[in-house]
């Protein structure tokens, strides 16, 4: 069981590359099974590599389960935070504030028409560079975007500028050590994040005609947490993504080919310059197969805190109320059981309909994650003009890690060439 009071929270969190399980759950998998029992975080806890007990797990929220995060995580996001509500009924109405306000600036006549702007913009900012730093260009980029649609702010705007500052350095503490001493990177999270809800009361008294966040009679304190989480989410989420595609796509030749075939196709039906429109994205295919492979071979997220609230059995398991359970996504998304070669990008393998029910990227049952349609959306956009405008190559040997966030050590440095060939 490990260390006291830590267990085996240190190998547990030992960096490796998100395309693997690590040695810490290897090791214990191969002697104890895909199900066996730790001490983390202070907490007896079950550990579960099993697709069918982490879909139990997620399904069985509020009944069977709770979210149960640590401490320095609740102190960093806020009492308000979506992640931490544990009461049924007050997670429900606060996730479908969020739901609407999703709908509601995906709804907007131009939303396509703005994303589809700011994918131009960023190829355009690339002319001349032979060298980008991608992972900050894509925290950026969908930093901007989600500034666009949820504030109605534009790229380069001295405040949104500060609300990037900030949440910087928010992100730096968020997957740091939680030491609160006022040099250290999770002291200096916590302020930041009390920053961040002073800029975003300031948005929204000037957004008090919103109906969507009048409706649910929140405080100042629960609406800006509200969109923090959206904030967060869309972030830290599709950021990844984006730097996963670019790192799998650079050693998948065949699948760029077929990519850029695919694009090109949509290309050619479209006047120069015209955006993109759902029409379009609806002939992505294969770009949603590459999409999906890259979530499950690359792991944004690697699992999430729950709780028993009562004694459980499933499948011979008895978990006892009060223990921890971390239903680990990315041993499922691994597992050789259930996917062949589980580490090798092969996005043809979604041709299977039977692929989708053997992952769970974007978690399940009343916590699935709500922006996940729109993220996979702004990703095809982004690939459409990448793969017209530009061929890249990565110039250090560089790979996604989990600690116990995915990124990339070195920010993921590529070479970038002009594409020449006409659609």
């Amino acid at each position: 069981m490990g260390f006291p009071f830590v267990g085996e929270a240190f190998g547990f969190f030992t960096s490796h590359k998100s395309f693997s399980i690590g040695s810490f759950l290897q090791e214990r998998r191969s002697r104890y099974g895909k199900v066996f029992k730790s001490y983390m975080f202070g907490s007896p806890t079950i550990v579960s590599c099993d697709l069918e007990l982490n879909r139990f797990v997620l399904q069985n929220e509020g009944r069977l389960f709770q979210s149960s995060y640590p401490k320095p995580v609740r102190d960093i996001l806020g009492k308000h935070s979506l992640l931490l509500i544990t009461d049924v009924e007050l997670h429900k109405k606060r996730r479908s504030v969020q739901l609407d306000l999703i709908n509601k600036f995906k709804c907007t006549p131009n939303f396509l028409d703005d994303v589809d702007k700011l994918c131009v913009s960023l190829m355009e900012s690339w002319r001349g560079n032979k060298l980008v730093l991608f992972a900050n260009q894509a925290k950026k980029f969908t930093f901007d975007l989600m500034l666009m649609n949820l504030l109605g702010m534009e790229p380069g705007e001295p405040l949104g500028l500060q609300l990037l500052q900030h949440f910087l350095t928010f992100m730096e503490g968020f997957v740091s050590i939680p030491i609160n001493l006022p040099w250290t990177p999770y002291a200096k999270a916590v302020k930041a994040r009390t920053r961040i809800s002073s800029i975003l009361k300031q948005v929204l008294k000037a957004r008090e005609h919103d109906e969507i966040l009048l409706k649910g009679d929140l405080s100042d304190e629960e609406k800006a947490s509200i969109l923090l989480d959206l904030l967060l989410a869309g972030y830290e989420t599709t950021s990844g993504l984006l730097s996963l595609l670019i790192y799998f796509l650079a050693q998948s030749p065949q699948a760029l080919k077929k990519l850029k075939d695919e694009h090109h196709a949509i290309r050619r039906k479209k006047k120069e310059g015209e955006p993109l429109n759902w029409e379009d994205y609806k002939q992505m295919k294969f770009t949603i197969m590459v999409i999906n492979e890259t979530l499950r071979c690359g792991n944004v997220v690697k699992f999430v805190h729950r709780k028993a609230i009562k004694g459980v059995e499933f499948k011979g398991y008895h978990i006892p109320a009060g223990w921890k359970v971390l239903p680990i996504l990315s041993a499922v998304h691994l597992d050789p059981s259930l996917h062949e070669n589980p580490s090798e990008f092969n996005p043809w393998r979604w041709n299977d309909p039977a692929t989708s029910k053997k992952v769970i990227t974007f978690g399940g049952g009343s916590r699935l994650c709500p922006g996940s349609e729109l993220g996979k959306l702004e990703a095809a956009f982004f690939l459409h003009h990448l793969v017209l405008n530009y061929r890249w190559t990565m110039k250090e040997d560089d790979y996604p890690t989990l600690y116990p966030y995915m990124d990339f050590p070195r920010g993921l440095l590529i070479a970038l060439e002009a594409e020449t060939t006409k659609f």
